[in-house]
């Protein structure tokens, strides 16, 4: 186990996440990291977004996929990193891309 897959179940365990949650969590680092081949405190900001943007977008992942996907990378980053990337921090807006998920202004740029 790699010592940050250590400190994100710590801190899964402190937030009171359960079982299952904690289990999507590490499959949606994992899959980042398999996705790069990069460890995913080397990641930029941007390479992230563009992951999230493929997941979403050209695999067309289902709602229910797609959440905690996101949720997870989102805790991994803010939580466990202590990042404060927009990606993840900036009000969401009210519209929705094609897809029928509601986007960021980042991320609707970004798809552009």
């Amino acid at each position: 186990m790699s010592e940050l897959r250590n400190r994100m179940i710590q801190d899964m365990q402190l937030a009171g996440l359960v079982e299952g949650t904690r289990r999507e969590y590490l499959r949606a680092v994992r899959q980042l990291v398999t996705y790069y081949m990069v460890p995913p405190d080397r990641l930029t900001e941007r390479q992230v977004e563009d992951y999230i943007l493929y997941v979403r977008d050209d695999l067309g992942a289902a709602k229910g996929t797609f959440a905690p996907i996101l949720a997870g990378l989102k805790f991994f980053y803010l939580n466990t990193l202590g990042g404060d990337w927009a990606l993840f921090t900036k009000k969401k807006s009210a519209s929705h891309s094609r897809s029928g998920y509601p986007t960021s202004a980042a991320m609707r740029t970004a798809a552009a």
